[in-house]
């Protein structure tokens, strides 16, 4: 969040360190007492009957003992020093040798600049200490320390997604996000929030949850909640916005219009507007006044409307859903690309016993040619799901309309 890690206390007369902002001081597992207080308070969410955990972070609880000053580099000055730190493993199999390993529960770690390579030593069931990962690889597709942009492209995209498949899948479990409260929106970011917002909503999310892994749905992006495209800085209330900010007009001389293009596109504030429930006054939120203001598009993006109209992408979603839940093949299938070099098309199957999964998404706004690979062989095939209502049933070729997407479920021979 920019600034020093060292914040300094008069009570104490001591410095502490923060690697967030000074309000969030880091918990010293070295520490056994410390540890020992953290397996307390996951005992005691466990016993109420929690399911498990999102542990924030959970990479950098581990520092080198020594304390050392961090290289120079653009952002996170200090990571080699705290990043999947020297006894990070020790402590998490511990965590969970004394506690999770107790209880019917999963965890998700939260890991920042973590290969899929060194994800195993986290996930791999004989590691015994997370259930899955979040990683961060696809978040940087088109930007460079989130705040430096370059433009998307999908090749760069289906290289890091199939990367992680093939390392992860048969040894550990992966999660499969495209939103949460540290990223914008996605059909803004990588679909189409104006004209194809509807199409291209429902094709990002055919495109990553017909993977392997768990799906994880962030508020908002059920119903195709867009960017919040604050005009005015006084709107936005996110520290790490709030910092980038004075940080680039400061030393980097950015213009003010400049920085606000930044904060509308990539502001973590764009993910944390109020839900949007209804059209009514904050959107149904509150009857409050909000911590921070409402979209202004709720009046036409809301989950009233959403539930009422059966093309939704709600009602997409509820698909796909039920679908995963009918289909053992999309949970537990293999994975292979095709046509990876292909600039507009993400395509990909799924393969378990004599069933094939042919997963076809289109990141384009213009028409696509799409033809079977010619040595898929297969004795019937079904459309199980398509985001346009006239999607032919016909899998051999066909050309995609702007971001189409198509699921497939072939019995091969």
């Amino acid at each position: 969040f920019t600034g020093g890690a060292w914040e300094y206390d008069e009570t104490t007369d001591e410095y502490y360190l923060h690697l967030f902002s000074k309000e969030q001081p880091d918990l010293n597992w070295d520490n056994p007492k410390v540890r020992e207080e953290v397996k307390k308070i996951a005992k005691f969410w466990l016993d109420l009957g929690v399911d498990g955990f999102r542990c924030d972070v959970i990479n950098i609880i581990s520092k080198n003992p020594e304390l050392p000053n961090g290289r120079f580099r653009i952002g996170i000055k200090g990571c080699e020093h705290y990043i999947n730190g020297p006894h990070v493993h020790e402590y998490l199999q511990e965590l969970n040798r004394d506690v999770l390993s107790k209880y019917d529960c999963f965890t998700v770690g939260e890991t920042v600049f973590t290969s899929a390579e060194e994800a195993l030593k986290y996930v791999s069931e004989d590691r015994n200490e997370l259930s899955m990962i979040f990683h961060f690889d696809h978040m940087f597709v088109d930007n460079i320390y989130k705040w430096f942009f370059r433009p998307f492209k999908l090749r760069r995209l289906k290289k890091i997604l199939s990367h992680w498949q093939y390392t992860i899948n048969g040894k550990g479990w992966n999660s499969l996000y495209l939103e949460n409260h540290d990223q914008p929106r996605i059909v803004s970011r990588w679909g189409d929030d104006k004209k194809y917002r509807v199409e291209s909503a429902k094709m990002l999310a055919t495109m990553m949850f017909f993977q392997q892994g768990t799906p994880y749905i962030y508020q908002g992006q059920e119903i195709g909640m867009t960017n919040a495209y604050f005009t005015e800085l006084s709107q936005y209330r996110d520290i790490e916005s709030l910092n980038i900010y004075n940080l680039m007009r400061k030393y980097l001389k950015l213009s003010h219009k400049r920085m606000m293009h930044k904060l509308q596109k990539m502001s973590r504030d764009n993910a944390r507007t109020p839900m949007q429930w209804d059209d009514g006054e904050n959107a149904g939120f509150t009857t409050g006044i909000p911590w921070i203001e409402v979209n202004k598009n709720h009046k036409e993006i809301n989950v009233q409307k959403a539930q009422e109209d059966p093309n939704s992408i709600l009602n997409y979603y509820k698909k796909i859903i039920k679908l995963r839940k009918e289909h053992e093949i999309i949970v537990y299938g293999d994975y292979k690309e095709l046509y990876p070099k292909h600039k507009h098309l993400y395509v990909y199957e799924r393969n378990l016993n004599k069933q094939k999964l042919i997963v076809i998404t289109s990141f384009s706004d213009k028409l696509q040619k799409f033809v079977v690979p010619k040595d898929i062989k297969y004795t019937s095939c079904e459309l199980l799901l398509s985001n346009y209502p006239d999607a032919s049933s016909n899998i051999e070729d066909f050309i995609t309309r702007p971001y189409e997407a198509r699921v497939y479920l072939l019995t091969v021979e």
